[in-house]
């Protein structure tokens, strides 16, 4: 029996040896590709090195992130907010152990949930790393399988910046923010993305001092500009503080910590800050390393992403690939999405994502979320568009939460009324999104939104009355 198939469902025989679906890699885009495949009845294997499934995003990224997101938001209301509401609680006290052993216990559950999807599927777990030694046949340890079709999904891995080495110490990418054992004093985050900002949210709620250095010159750089000013000043009103425009020359480990030097991105005198903890969180890259793609030509980017075609083909015949290894944004759900369309392909059938319509959540409180075009994309590409706003604090139910910054932004066509973007900050702004995303979708209008009847009281009124708002008619302001 070969060692390195994980024992899930049935024994193995000679004929596990070849497959019609082989994916390498078990995070979203992976394991969600196999399911996928397998429900479609083609005999899927999925290589995974890791000891459990779900890749970064369920070990070390969005879930366990996610579980200390809502733990600290939790802490920090109950120690800022529950007065407001008549709730007295005493001196609220931090136990970081059982924090810890939440946010482990979210990934351990989820992980396990997706080992029940593979049996449940009947689907093969290659234990071990996987490469592509020739066409047609994939290698785990000693061992190797044959494919009619490969799928590559071996997702992303941190990037660093030049001469910073992380050490997860000290300096740490956001798998070591994940796991510090005590609240740092002074932190220091290296990115004003969705990652740096969310770990600078986590320990700052839980009392670090925390400076965020970003060397563009706004925080959540692609996002819409209004957005991006909208959140530094709630952000900065929480405690976290900005550093724009501003790059990053040296880190030094110390005695008594980490010595960062900093200096104006376009220019001018050197600066010295002192931190207990440094995130770097500039980005992620492709990983595709040790895969043996040059031994099969399979070509890549200047970024080391696997190029493809309109339906994740290579320029190898029988390999494929989806998720953060291809161009795109780095997202879960755009990898899902990806995962979901080829398997259908191989299977006979047809599908199609459209990238415009990829939201983006950011999990800080308030949420920030959006979806199709900026309104600076608009205005480069010479767009006629509308512009309908509204405020959470014109919304009924957003003051029964005490949850009144922000607003909802809404652009269309100027002419047709189609929906191009739309833009949120505010509470509950990942899932508000979603309606939008929707009539997108249909190539819907603000008109569609507005017409629609929504409940009350409702967060989503706040949709609702930004789509009245595109032709001037909001009710409630």
């Amino acid at each position: 029996m070969c060692s390195h198939i994980q024992k899930i469902g049935f024994k193995m025989s000679k004929s596990n040896t070849e497959f019609d679906v082989i994916v390498i890699g078990a995070g979203p885009g992976g394991y969600v590709c196999a399911i996928r495949a397998a429900q479609l009845g083609l005999k899927t294997a999925c290589v995974e090195k890791r000891d459990t499934l779900g890749g970064t995003c369920l070990n070390i990224g969005c879930i366990p992130s996610k579980a200390l997101l809502h733990a600290s938001e939790k802490y920090s209301e109950a120690e800022n907010h529950f007065a407001d509401f008549g709730i007295k609680t005493g001196k609220v006290s931090l136990d970081l152990k059982a924090m810890m052993k939440h946010k482990d216990d979210v990934v351990d559950s989820n992980t396990k949930g997706i080992e029940f999807l593979f049996k449940k599927n009947k689907i093969t777990w290659l234990k071990g790393a996987g490469s592509i030694p020739a066409k047609g046949e994939v290698k785990v340890g000693k061992d190797t399988y044959k494919a009619k079709h490969i799928v590559i999904a071996t997702g992303s891995d941190v990037a660093s910046l030049p001469g910073i080495e992380i050490d997860e110490k000290k300096v740490v990418s956001s798998t070591g923010a994940l796991e510090l054992t005590k609240v740092p004093n002074k932190m220091v985050v290296i990115g004003g993305g969705v990652i740096g900002l969310e770990m600078a949210a986590v320990w700052s709620r839980l009392g670090a001092s925390v400076t965020v250095i970003e060397y563009m010159n706004k925080i959540l750089p692609p996002m819409d500009n209004e957005i991006s000013k909208e959140a530094q000043k709630i952000f900065k009103k929480q405690g976290l503080d900005f550093k724009l425009s501003t790059k990053v020359t040296e880190v030094k480990n110390t005695k008594s910590g980490v010595k960062l030097t900093t200096e104006p991105a376009n220019g001018g005198d050197a600066e010295t800050l002192d931190a207990d903890i440094v995130l770097v969180a500039v980005g992620r890259k492709a990983y595709t390393d040790k895969l043996g793609l040059d031994k099969v030509g399979v070509k890549t980017d200047d970024r080391g992403r696997i190029e493809t075609d309109g339906h994740f083909k290579t320029n190898v015949d029988g390999i494929y690939a989806i998720g953060d290894v291809i161009a795109g944004p780095m997202l879960a759900h755009k990898a899902e999405e990806e995962g979901v369309v080829l398997a259908e392909m191989l299977a006979g059938q047809s599908g199609h994502i459209d990238y415009n319509l990829i939201p983006g959540v950011v999990y800080t409180w308030p949420e920030v979320a959006e979806v199709g075009k900026t309104e600076e994309q608009l205005k480069d590409e010479g767009v006629d568009y509308k512009v309908g706003k509204f405020p959470f604090m014109a919304n009924g139910r957003a003051r029964a939460m005490g949850a009144i910054d922000g607003f909802v932004k809404i652009l269309a066509d100027a002419k047709t009324d189609q929906v191009l973007g739309a833009h949120i900050i505010g509470p509950e702004a990942g899932t508000l999104i979603a309606e939008i995303t929707a009539v997108m979708e249909f190539g819907g209008s603000s008109e569609d939104i507005a017409r629609t009847c929504h409940a009350h009281p409702t967060l989503e009124e706040v949709v609702k009355e930004a789509a009245l708002a595109v032709d001037g008619r909001p009710l409630h302001i």
